[in-house]
């Protein structure tokens, strides 16, 4: 296998993404080129820069061919502009910093009403380029070795037949989870202090947005190591 790096959940944290795109470029200069590069979702949401975020992965920022995975955030952004209701939920984990970044007015939804004037008005603010992004987004991403998804898995199902909501969404069922699930699932969602290697999974979500820590793995035949960024 040749190298692979994977970017954590970045949460509308721009800053933190250039300086993973710096760290992408520098490591390739270094010790030549890569296969891929996979970010894992939750693009936005918390930080304050969404829209900036999507903006600059959208036109692949990356010294490398690039994947980008579908997080449970964006299934809410998307599931919004078709069912407006979901802000009860969304509103409480980030929608506002989203709608902000996109410059739409966000009164009337912090206070819980009028939300299908909101989700119009964030499919007016959203460029082409956003929603090509956003509607090719995959749920995983396999190799020989390794399992690319947001969340997890769900214990006892092939690979190949994971449930999509369980790509995005699953926690304490994988989490707890000592299975072998053939080959090594590398995830976020779920916030650690740092890295968590274990045998059959690698959780790179640091928690960017709060902690200004954001995670790249780079993943060889010799094993994997974290760039400094």
């Amino acid at each position: 296998m040749n190298r692979i790096y994977a970017i954590g959940d970045i949460h509308g944290r721009l800053d933190l993404l250039e300086r993973a795109i710096e760290a992408i470029r520098r490591d390739v200069e270094d010790r030549g080129p890569a296969v891929l590069t996979i970010t894992l979702g939750d693009y936005i949401d918390r930080g304050p820069e969404s829209s900036g975020v999507i903006g600059r992965l959208a036109a692949n920022p990356f010294p490398t061919p690039y994947v980008a995975l579908r997080g449970n955030h964006e299934a809410m952004l998307e599931r919004f502009l078709i069912q407006p209701g979901i802000a009860d939920d969304w509103r409480h984990v980030g929608c506002i910093e989203t709608l902000c970044s996109y410059k739409v007015p966000v009164a009337d939804t912090m206070r819980g009403r009028n939300y299908e004037v909101a989700a119009k008005a964030l499919a007016e603010a959203l460029p082409p380029a956003h929603r090509t992004f956003l509607d090719n987004l995959r749920t995983s991403y396999s190799t020989e070795r390794y399992f690319f998804c947001h969340a997890g898995v769900r214990p006892g199902i092939p690979l190949a037949r994971q449930n999509d909501d369980d790509l995005m969404w699953i926690r304490q069922e994988f989490l707890s989870s000592d299975e072998d699930f053939g080959k090594i699932v590398v995830h976020g969602h779920t916030p650690v202090g740092e890295p968590d290697v274990r045998a059959n999974r690698i959780n790179i979500d640091t928690g960017a947005f709060a902690t200004g820590r954001l995670s790249c793995i780079a993943l060889e035949d010799a094993g994997h190591r974290f760039l400094k960024l």
